[in-house]
């Protein structure tokens, strides 16, 4: 008589992986209850949309849409105000991430949004950098910053911010990213910003390929020489750049909630993870804007499991790839890397 076979072992905390965490907003990393209490502190009225308990109902694939999505940012942003704001929101970003398993953060920023609160663009930037630097400490994260203009500005003041990141390299800054509606203009009018920022030794990583398709990934590439693409899952939709994503080793920073949240794609399982993992486009997750989405790091991770059937052992190896497209030092990728494979072997 045969014997039944054993029962499959629980699968692992998803939170307890370690991993890097590359996608995170500035302001939407803020805890909505902390939006709430700034909120009262400053007499801001915040929409039902924002003091409802729940994630707002959005979907900007038309500009109606994003400019709802970015109204709703603005007036969270508005409530941060002075430098006591910034550095509760950096403490209780960390904390969140941490809780999730991560081991490193490069949190994205434009500092323009906060100089007229807090004496202008270069305090604005060293008030953020002196928090971040304070709570990696504090709380032993691997925390760096990622310097992002606007697309919706002009080329100039994305110059003017890549050469103030440059200046500010030794503080912990990593990156230079672009971001806001990729519908808008053009990545070669950016490509002098993304030079400098380049050629004073900080990762290219501009949005492109979620509200615009698989041009926008390649106007990354060929323009702004992108190391690494803030969503790109609309690759998915072009072998040809899926093939040259893997071989070039650029990492797609996918947010899955936010794609399904923005209306870019309808359920979790429309998001083409899978499609990007078996190109071998290395695939970093985030969380993108957890005000807004309702979901950070770890979510994204049971998103993979629950809607893609990522098994263990391939989470890991997400998580490997987050790390291994992280600006964080060698040793520093090195113990991570340790560390997955120690959380696998249990």
């Amino acid at each position: 008589m045969d014997r039944p076979a054993p029962p499959a072992p629980p699968p692992r905390d998803i939170r307890s992986l370690p991993k890097a965490h590359l996608h995170l907003h500035f302001t939407g990393s803020m805890r909505p209850g902390t939006l709430l209490e700034l909120a009262d502190k400053y007499g801001v009225h915040l929409p039902e949309a924002l003091r409802g308990g729940k994630p707002p109902r959005l979907r900007a694939t038309d500009e109606r849409g994003w400019f709802r999505f970015q109204r709703l940012y603005d007036i969270a942003r508005s409530c941060l105000r002075e430098p006591e704001d910034i550095r509760r929101l950096v403490r209780e970003a960390a904390e969140e991430d941490v809780r999730d398993g991560s081991r490193w953060l490069e949190i994205q920023v434009d500092p323009t949004s906060y100089a007229p609160r807090l004496g202008g663009l270069t305090a604005a930037l060293e008030i953020i950098l002196d928090a971040v630097e304070a709570t990696s400490r504090e709380t032993g994260l691997g925390m760096r910053v990622l310097v992002a203009a606007n697309r919706m500005k002009h080329p100039l003041d994305a110059r003017t911010l890549a050469r103030l990141a440059v200046r500010h390299r030794d503080r912990g800054i990593v990156g230079f990213g672009l971001s806001n509606d990729e519908r808008r203009g053009f990545a070669r009018d950016f490509d002098r910003a993304f030079a400098i920022a380049r050629e004073g030794g900080l990762l290219a990583a501009p949005h492109g390929g979620e509200l615009a398709g698989p041009a926008s990934v390649r106007d990354c590439l060929d323009d702004l020489r992108a190391a690494r693409i803030g969503h790109g899952v609309r690759a998915a939709e072009d072998p040809r750049l899926l093939e040259r994503l893997a071989e070039a080793r650029v990492a797609c920073e996918v947010c899955p909630a936010s794609n399904v949240a923005l209306g870019v794609y309808e359920t979790p399982g429309d998001v083409p993870l899978r499609t990007l993992w078996d190109a071998g486009v290395p695939v970093a997750l985030g969380a993108d804007d957890p005000l807004l989405f309702g979901s950070r790091l770890a979510d994204q991770y049971a998103i993979a499991r629950e809607h893609h059937g990522f098994t263990d052992a391939e989470l890991a190896e997400l998580a490997r790839q987050s790390v291994r497209a992280s600006a964080a030092p060698v040793d520093v990728r090195e113990k991570i890397l340790v560390e997955i494979d120690e959380w696998l072997a249990l």
